[in-house]
């Protein structure tokens, strides 16, 4: 389901944990649990991910996930339907800045897995072909997001939230 690898950082069995969960979630919840769809996911730096967007978007600047989706939606959609896998294919990569999950926890007042279940979700919908730049692709997908999250049991902590 997922291909995981540290880049510039130490391994850490918390983060696998709740990763293997997410993960799981989201290729339940959208029936690709016996696709041959994996995920590559990159735990990282906020230098390493800068260099990363700097690469392959132009953007020079530190950002705490990017996501490189391997299919169009379309494309995706008429693999699923057709349940056309015959071979193992990356569904895309995922990198996740972990200070920067942690920054962010701190800030938005929840836990660090709150923020990286839903950086991990994020990324796999963003894979899945789904965006948020125009309000009528974000009220598809931040559901969507919502959903695994809740299914899981993960919710922001509203007692911290401004």
């Amino acid at each position: 389901m997922y291909q995981l690898e540290y880049l510039d950082i130490d391994k850490n069995n918390e983060y696998e944990n709740i990763i293997e969960r997410v993960v799981k979630k989201c290729f339940e919840t959208e029936k690709l649990e016996n696709s041959k769809l994996y995920i590559s996911i990159t735990l990282t730096t906020p230098e390493t991910i800068r260099k990363i967007n700097k690469q392959y978007r132009n953007i020079d600047k530190e950002t705490d996930v990017l996501s490189f989706p391997m299919f169009e939606k379309e494309e995706l959609d008429e693999k699923i339907k057709t349940n056309d896998f015959e071979h193992e294919d990356v569904l895309g990569d995922i990198v996740i800045s972990i200070e920067r999950v942690k920054g962010q926890a701190k800030e938005y007042g929840h836990s660090f897995e709150r923020e990286l279940a839903y950086m991990i979700v994020h990324g796999f919908y963003h894979l899945m072909g789904y965006d948020h730049i125009k309000e009528e692709d974000k009220v598809k997908m931040r559901p969507k997001e919502e959903k695994v999250l809740n299914d899981l049991g993960i919710r922001r902590d509203e007692t911290n939230e401004g």
